[in-house]
């Protein structure tokens, strides 16, 4: 009898493609990515000693299910990604399930050929690959639950609010925004003026030049004092060519993909952010279904190596010699080596050119359909012979001016055949010196020199590269996290800080200098570089970073305000202390609360027109929406307001983008008896305020308002008894009396069972702090269609829906039928 076989794999999607070609003695099964983390409430990480991690199984159903699938198994190959995440994850299976004869596979494409050679050479889990990812898993956790708490009491004033946080590399990002915010404020632009004329031969075309010099030196023109008399002057000239040049300049295809060009090439060209980028690339790799089965159509989408298979350029090379012809086949490019770049792997490109995109455009979506497109063209091209542009230059004089006219042809395409050009031809009529040309007209024009432009997620990734900083794979939550913490926002696809990001990056630089340090943290990814590579011990790279950090961490959180030098209250004339808070950098009297006077130490950074007029109409009136700035930043807001009080958040692209309305309760307002009041939210928290608001201002905490609307009135019973599997461990702050759990509109929390004679409520934390464990959702036998963990049956407001167990990751949800059938997923 053959020997039982069984392959893990990170995803339910690699196995249906893996399942299309491997024999039926395989048995495949899918980890649904890491098993086992740092633990999420607390550091998890030993710092009295060897820096050793406290791991905790993160995927429980997931374990069962390889435990329950490896039975009777006698061959274990650990097929993960090929990458340093990959290998952490292998060795962490390998691990919490004891096996230890399990043999480690890679492959960079899911293809028969790629899969079926790498188990003909199984190899063993890489440890200084394991021990380098470990590294850093540990580092950012010091950095991150170390650095946070800090700000948490410095800049949120003792409130973690909605996710102020630090870490290693997202600080980094930060600080390159903001500086480059801060160049922008400082720049000052400076006239200057350019000069064109017209002119024609007395057998051709016009064509256009530019003034370049005077009496032979570099034309200056930087008012238009300066500009008029040159114009009257030329006016008057005889315009004759003095030199003709040409020559022919080869262009050089690009390389073929790696994780951050493919991130900057989507962003530039699809608009995609980085995260939906490598989404749908993630999909690609894994596997789309064709015909009867499933199909991985790119290699690994995470690399910095721009190498290429021998096998995969020979195809190349035939496909290209069969489309255009032998001349446009080329010797293949290769770009810079990265810093830290795995040698070993391959860029991205498709797994067979024969698949174009056209063959598959009825099988992919919109979007894969244009990645996949991107990616397949950006292969080829790099495949190509360069292409070939005649280049002219003229020169032309007009008494002691010089003007320079410049034109460009295409004489050979080369890999322009398969790659969109980013320029056009522009051609010169046929010349020859000493030729007298006709002035048509002069176009004197006005220009101002522009400050540096804010990054946009194509930027930002290339400046990251570029410093060291991070790695490509870790871009795009890197983003994410500037975004939902609110430090950054995005105007026409370019990123601002927010008021609060400035203080937070304010407040970092001068307290941890180095953390937001470009080459320290080259530095740092430098130190796990040289641990993969096996000539560094990773705690002994742990070691030299955290004893610094820890006194400097300790330094912070004991210390006392700065004093402002040279700068005293005006109201008191006590000295001004240097603070920090969501809304930016300050000095505040040392006499507050009793004085209140404040100084802005974060200038004029972030200042915007106080109201802009848009081309967009309100959806409510019809009237132009205007882009105001308020204390939480811009938004659109109705040009009709008081009377049309519309408003809505700035999209990606400068769009109008929808707000989520406020809920409306069933309660009226008590001070105008006329509104409703709405649960808002606002930078503190959610409040209720009334529905009459700004003619009615009356507001109240939302904290205390737990048993408003439909949901108290569906949860209190008439005799006050509630199942005793609500009953907790906790009294009511009002009246001392027992507490129940219940549910509002806003989620669980604890609320009197005096109710509606008491109207005490406490948070849900003080019941699980008192040793009430709430009910376990039930499991249901089915796997999320989105990321492929378990389905749990959960209760909401709405009544009992299907929703992931792996929430708030994955956010699946769907309908809840009795018959087990669900309706539409949302």
């Amino acid at each position: 009898m053959a020997d039982k076989k069984a392959i893990i794999v990170e995803s339910p999607t690699k196995t249906r493609t893996l399942s299309g070609f491997l024999p039926e003695e395989y048995t495949l099964l899918a980890s649904m990515g890491h098993v086992r983390d740092l633990p999420e409430d607390e550091m998890g990480v030993d710092l009295e000693g060897a820096f050793e991690p406290t791991y905790v199984i993160s995927g429980k159903r997931a374990i069962t299910a390889l435990k329950k699938g490896l039975k009777d198994v006698d061959e274990v190959y650990l097929a993960t990604d090929p990458d340093r995440e990959g290998e952490a994850i292998a060795w962490h299976i390998m691990d919490e399930l004891g096996l230890r004869s399990a043999r480690r596979i890679q492959f960079n494409e899911i293809t028969r050929e790629a899969v079926l050679d790498a188990l003909e050479h199984p190899g063993e889990i890489n440890m200084d690959r394991v021990d380098a990812q470990q590294a850093r898993r540990i580092l950012d956790r010091l950095v991150g639950y170390s650095l946070s708490p800090v700000l948490w009491k410095k800049v949120g004033g003792g409130r973690g609010g909605p996710g102020l946080s630090a870490g290693r590399v997202q600080s980094v990002a930060l600080r390159l925004i903001t500086d480059r915010e801060r160049e922008r404020a400082a720049f000052d632009a400076e006239e200057w003026w350019s000069i064109g004329a017209l002119l024609q031969p007395d057998a051709g075309e016009q064509f256009e030049a530019e003034l370049k010099t005077i009496d032979g030196k570099d034309a200056e023109l930087s008012a238009e004092g300066d500009v008029t008399p040159l114009v009257e002057e030329l006016g008057d000239a005889q315009y004759v060519v003095a030199a003709i040049e040409e020559k022919e300049q080869q262009r050089n295809p690009q390389p073929p993909f790696i994780t951050s060009t493919l991130q900057r090439a989507a962003s530039n060209r699809l608009r995609f952010s980085a995260r939906k980028t490598m989404q749908i690339a993630q999909q690609l790799y894994e596997g789309v279904e064709m015909d009867d089965s499933s199909h991985g159509l790119i290699t690994y989408m995470r690399t910095d190596s721009t190498n290429v298979a021998a096998s995969a350029r020979q195809q190349a090379a035939d496909f290209i010699e069969g489309e255009w012809g032998g001349k446009y086949v080329g010797p293949g490019a290769r770009g810079k080596k990265v810093k830290g770049a795995q040698e070993a792997h391959e860029a991205i490109r498709p797994t067979t050119v024969r698949h174009s995109p056209e063959s598959l455009k009825s099988v992919l979506s919109k979007d894969q359909f244009a990645l996949y497109d991107l990616i397949w063209r950006r292969f080829l091209a790099s495949q190509m012979a360069a292409a070939v542009v005649n280049q002219t230059g003229v020169n032309v004089e007009a008494g002691r001016f010089g003007l320079r006219a410049t034109g460009q042809v295409v004489v050979f395409p080369g890999w322009y055949a398969a790659m969109p050009r980013d320029d056009e031809d522009k051609s010169l009529p046929e010349l020859t010196e000493s030729e007298e040309l006709s002035l048509i007209e002069l176009k004197p024009e006005q220009h101002f020199t522009q400050p540096p432009p804010r990054y946009t997620e194509a930027s930002l990734v290339r400046e990251l590269e570029a410093n060291g900083v991070g790695r490509p794979s870790t871009y795009a939550d890197i983003i994410d996290t500037l975004t939902r913490r609110r430090y950054v926002t995005t105007e026409k696809r370019q990123f601002v800080p927010t008021p609060l990001g400035l203080s937070v990056c304010d407040y970092l630089v001068d307290n941890f200098p180095e953390i937001m340090d470009i080459e320290f943290t080259a530095h740092i990814e430098e130190d796990l570089d040289t641990v993969e590579r096996g000539e560094r011990d990773w705690r002994e790279v742990l070691r030299e970073f955290y004893g610094p950090f820890e006194t400097e961490i300790e330094t912070a959180q004991n210390a006392e305000p700065q004093v402002l030098e040279d700068a005293v209250c005006e109201e008191c004339g006590g000295k001004m202390l240097v603070k920090y808070s969501r809304r930016g950098k300050f000095a505040g009297c040392e006499k507050y609360p009793d004085c209140t006077f404040t100084i802005d130490l974060t200038g004029d950074v972030l200042e915007r027109p106080a109201v802009e007029e848009t081309d967009f109409d309100c959806p409510e009136c019809g009237k132009k929406l205007m882009l105001r700035t308020g204390r939480r930043g811009r938004f659109f807001g109705c040009s009709g307001y008081p009377e049309c009080e519309y408003t809505a958040d700035v999209g990606a692209e400068g769009e109008p983008k929808e707000r989520s309305r406020p809920m409306e309760t069933s309660e009226s307002c008590p001070d105008c008896g006329e509104g409703t009041l709405l649960v808002r939210e606002g930078r503190r928290g959610k409040f209720l305020g009334c529905s009459n608001y700004p003619k009615c201002r009356y507001t109240r905490d939302y904290d205390d308002e737990n048993v408003v609307g439909e949901a108290s009135e569906e949860l209190a019973s008439p005799n006050g008894d509630l199942p005793e599997s609500n009953a907790v461990p906790v009294s009511c702050p009002k009246c001392d009396g027992p507490m129940s759990v219940r549910s509002g509109s806003r989620g669980k929390f604890l609320g009197c069972l005096g109710y509606p004679n008491c109207k005490g409520t406490r948070p849900i934390s003080d019941a699980i702090a008192a040793g009430w464990e709430p009910p376990a959702p039930e499991a249901l036998d089915e796997e999320c269609p989105d990321c492929g963990k378990g389905l749990v049956l959960r209760e909401g407001r709405k009544g009992k829906f299907v929703g992931c167990s792996a929430y708030p990751k994955c956010k699946y949800t769907r309908d809840y039928q009795a018959d087990g059938e669900g309706a539409k997923a949302e």
